[in-house]
């Protein structure tokens, strides 16, 4: 801070604008405020988005306002009981989630302010409470957005690495990135600080998530650590550890996987659990796809352990071009402009059309997630 500021003044007002905590610092290079004890606070939820203000106002030695920083928060807790049920204000939290990449179909990756409130109006219309940010940090505003929804959500560190352990479709891990490569550790424990620092104010993250798919490696653990140590109030997930059971202990708050089928999930519930259940990816919603869901609510409903999971995915990924023989705007993806060798359509594996239209499989989400 410059000369120019000789007072901090930070303000906590309730959702109302009622004032309930008042503070006045001297100016310095670094301004603590100590913990302060609010009683009755009002908890955030999904059904319940309650958010305060917090004011930080900087003034001059005239006593004139030189800026003010506004910031909403809320008060939640989340936590895994002594039986391995997942909780979030000391209530049993069931996770309707859906993984989301951020795709417009005219723009690519570059979405705008009006996909993101369209995609949270689609959230709450079709009872979806959670997203998984797959496989990188979102756009900020999208933070914003789901604090103020209520919306849960699992903030990925960006790393994938599935391509170096998996070869041919075959496990074949001998050499894979950032495996215990001491060259890698630093690289990607950098991945999880920014990813923690630029996020973690935000209410609605409650869990942490180590990347998708880079097997189960020391590197990984020292990521683990990081956000164990800078943030153990959230929970940490990752799914690659199921390829390694002997990192279970070192990795991981949850039992995480993907497409487990409904049977292999029943033996692993019903076998003393160790960690809460959750399917980062299950239902990869292709074609005519998400028909078997209620298999998996009906787990949901049986077994406390069970945490519900995230759909794969919610928007397909596919561009808007113009036909020049129908005459017609029509939705292409891979081989449609003559690239070889493709996916196919295998990016149009979500509960959207990418141009934002629901598919029949929503359907079916908003019937069964609407149950939880």
């Amino acid at each position: 801070m410059g000369d120019a500021f000789t007072e901090v003044v930070i303000e906590v007002d309730d959702a109302q604008g009622k004032p309930i905590l008042m503070q006045t610092h001297p100016s310095t290079e670094e301004v603590t405020v100590a913990n302060e004890r609010i009683a009755n606070v009002h908890p955030w939820s999904n059904n319940d988005p309650y958010l305060y203000q917090l004011w930080i106002t900087l003034r001059d030695d005239e006593g004139q306002v030189v800026e003010v920083v506004p910031y909403q928060f809320g008060f939640r807790r989340v936590a895994i009981s002594s039986d391995h049920v997942l909780l979030l204000n000391g209530f049993r939290l069931i996770i309707n989630g859906v993984n989301r990449h951020e795709w417009d179909c005219h723009t690519g990756r570059c979405i705008s302010l009006a996909d993101m409130r369209f995609d949270i109006d689609t959230f709450k219309k079709n009872h979806i409470n959670a997203v998984r940010t797959c496989h990188y940090a979102d756009r900020l505003e999208w933070y914003d957005m789901c604090d103020r929804a209520g919306i849960y959500v699992m903030a990925e560190t960006n790393l994938e690495s599935h391509g170096s352990w998996q070869k041919m479709g075959q496990v074949e891990p001998p050499y894979n990135v950032p495996g215990s490569l001491p060259q890698w550790k630093a690289a990607v424990v950098d991945q999880a600080r920014t990813n923690y620092e630029t996020l973690k104010n935000h209410t609605s993250i409650l869990f942490w998530s180590l990347g998708n798919e880079s097997y189960a490696v020391d590197d990984l653990v020292a990521m683990h650590d990081f956000y164990k140590h800078a943030d153990p109030d959230r929970l940490v997930h990752y799914e690659g550890v199921c390829r390694r059971p002997s990192y279970r202990d070192r990795l991981s708050d949850f039992e995480s996987r993907m497409y487990l089928p409904p049977k292999q999930v029943t033996q692993y519930l019903s076998n003393h659990p160790e960690k809460p259940f959750i399917e980062c990816e299950y239902m990869h919603s292709m074609g005519n796809s998400v028909g078997g869901m209620k298999d998996y609510i009906d787990l949901v409903k049986e077994y406390p352990q069970d945490c519900g999971g995230f759909i794969w995915d919610y928007i397909d990924k596919a561009l808007l071009v113009h036909d020049p023989v129908t005459g017609k705007e029509v939705l292409r993806y891979g081989g449609d402009f003559d690239d070889r060798h493709t996916d196919g359509a295998f990016c149009g594996d979500a509960l959207m059309f990418a141009n934002r239209r629901e598919k029949p499989s929503m359907q079916e989400v908003r019937y069964y997630y609407g149950q939880c």
